[in-house]
């Protein structure tokens, strides 16, 4: 079993590492492409025809100067192009959880998104800031990878990954949210202005809103949660709207 696994928080975050140890227990066959700085928010952008920069950083470890998605596409158009793809792609542990709007920025879930595109099954882990990291940490996500790459079936569909969110406590039970609402980049501070310029930063952080059975009230709960999410999941229109277009 190969597997890939790639962040946004960069080639040094301990999620990353935590993610690689999980990982490593369910096969000996774990490659690492990471970007080599924090690349929040990259969503599922790419560097198209400018150069990307790939350093090997160690055994099945490599730096990417580009996106989070950069480093799903370099792995499989380069690292792997003469041999075998990977058989599961992972994204993260992202350094704080991914919720609500969050499924169109992360860079964590570009990764996944990234992956499914290549026909490869993903998973995007996330996880609350600060979390109470304990010793059997590792042991209980890798737990969690073994059950849902047994249960693939059920979720690695076509154009379909998931979304797992870990709260601060593990082990922790798991429950299946609503996708919430809890934007990030909701203000925008003036830093300088000149003439006709104005210089804008959109600060870090989030309003932490809630409604009852989305994944912030689950993750604050104390609970796990597991989203199925995908990219060609549309809802047909009307027969009689689309009939009234064509009329027009």
């Amino acid at each position: 079993m190969r597997i890939l696994i790639a962040n946004d928080d960069g080639i040094d975050a301990p999620g990353l590492e935590m993610a690689a140890q999980a990982a490593s227990r369910l096969s000996d066959d774990v490659w690492i492409v990471a970007p080599s700085a924090k690349r929040t928010a990259a969503s599922s952008s790419l560097t198209i025809a400018a150069p990307v920069v790939m350093a090997r950083v160690g055994a099945r470890r490599f730096s990417c100067s580009g996106t989070p998605a950069d480093c799903v596409v370099a792995a499989m158009a380069w690292l792997f192009a003469d041999g075998a793809k990977p058989d599961l792609v992972i994204g993260g542990v992202n350094d704080g959880r991914n919720v609500a709007e969050d499924l169109a920025y992360s860079g964590t879930l570009g990764i996944a998104r990234e992956a499914t595109f290549w026909g490869v099954p993903a998973i995007a882990l996330s996880r609350v800031k600060k979390p109470n990291i304990r010793a059997g940490d590792v042991d209980w996500l890798a737990g969690l990878l073994g059950a849902l790459w047994q249960r693939r079936a059920a979720w690695a569909l076509e154009a379909h990954w998931l979304s797992v969110n870990l709260p601060a406590d593990l082990p922790a039970p798991l429950a299946q949210p609503m996708i919430g609402r809890d934007k990030i980049g909701r203000e925008a501070e003036v830093v300088r202005e000149q003439g006709d310029v104005v210089e804008l930063v959109f600060p870090r952080g989030r309003a932490h809103a809630s409604t009852p059975g989305d994944e912030n009230a689950h993750i604050d709960a104390g609970r796990a949660t597991v989203s199925r999410l995908g990219w060609a999941g549309g809802t047909a229109l009307d027969d009689a709207f689309v009939a009234a277009l064509n009329a027009s």
